[in-house]
């Protein structure tokens, strides 16, 4: 064997913080958790919310290998000895009746403060709370989701041409979000509030997903920081032992193309949304 053919040496952290996962969603990249999770071992392990896509779901029942697969490693690094915290999303907010509750070694909790390897504290919240179209009007949510699965349909098409053309990986749906301006001053005031949340917790910094944006700044004074997701981007956020955090991508870590998709999961999403508008 090569060395190009042996596995990726495994990446050892402090803390590994990962949202947005959607199992239960045909756009949820679960080859690609997979492969990150084997490569990567923390002795923490912080779920930020939507880990399962309760809302799709509840439409129509979807549940592969992988998405149990996923959960069998997340509850076998529990085994281990990685501490797990679950924090809930709007997806899968049925998980919020459950505060405090232990799942196989996984702990639920609201929200969380962490206190980095330098002593600096970070709020960890999936963040939903401070997204009003969320928090108040859920049929306008429910319809924007269903707006993004459009996004997604194209973006599995679009990666599926790629892949015949030998063209890596490329997310249409984060693209558009990002040249929409509506989206974009979204974006922008969801990362303020946010920020404005964890200075009133006395927090240095907050770690957040929801808007499948991953980046890592400062505002005003407080580091602001989202894991982004397992649909679009592929990323995650990782605490070195120095205290030192990292945004990380699927790509980079394992170092292989994204190229995976399936033209039959292009027929399948085109079905299923069709039948939806006509419901």
């Amino acid at each position: 064997m090569t060395e190009k053919e042996q596995d990726p040496p495994v990446r050892r952290f402090r803390t590994l913080f990962i949202s947005d996962v959607h199992l239960g969603s045909k756009a949820a990249k679960t080859d690609y958790l997979l492969d990150f999770l084997r490569v990567t071992e923390a002795e923490t392990i912080i779920l930020v919310g939507d880990i399962v896509d309760g809302w799709r779901l509840k439409r129509s029942w979807y549940w592969p290998q992988s998405c149990n697969d996923v959960v069998q490693k997340l509850l076998r690094k529990a085994r281990k000895g990685s501490r797990i915290i679950y924090i809930p999303g709007n997806h899968d907010e049925f998980m919020r009746d459950f505060p405090g509750v232990h799942f196989g070694g996984i702990e639920v909790a609201q929200r969380h403060i962490h206190e980095g390897a330098d002593g600096k504290t970070y709020l960890v919240l999936h963040g939903d709370e401070f997204d009003v179209v969320v928090r108040n009007a859920r049929l306008l949510a429910y319809l924007g989701d269903w707006a993004y699965d459009m996004a997604i349909l194209i973006n599995v098409g679009l990666s599926a041409v790629r892949r015949r053309l030998g063209l890596p990986y490329w997310s249409f749906s984060a693209w558009a979000k990002l040249q929409v301006k509506h989206a974009v001053n979204f974006i922008g005031e969801f990362q303020r509030v946010v920020a404005d949340e964890a200075r009133r917790e006395n927090a240095d910094g907050v770690i957040c997903g929801h808007i499948h944006h991953a980046v890592m700044e400062d505002i005003d004074g407080v580091r602001y920081i989202n894991t982004g997701d397992w649909v679009e981007s592929c990323t995650a956020i990782a605490e070195h032992h120095d205290g030192t955090m990292e945004l990380i991508t699927w790509r980079e870590l394992s170092g292989v193309p994204v190229v995976r998709e399936d033209t039959t999961e292009v027929e399948a999403m085109m079905a299923r949304a069709l039948s939806q508008q006509a419901a």
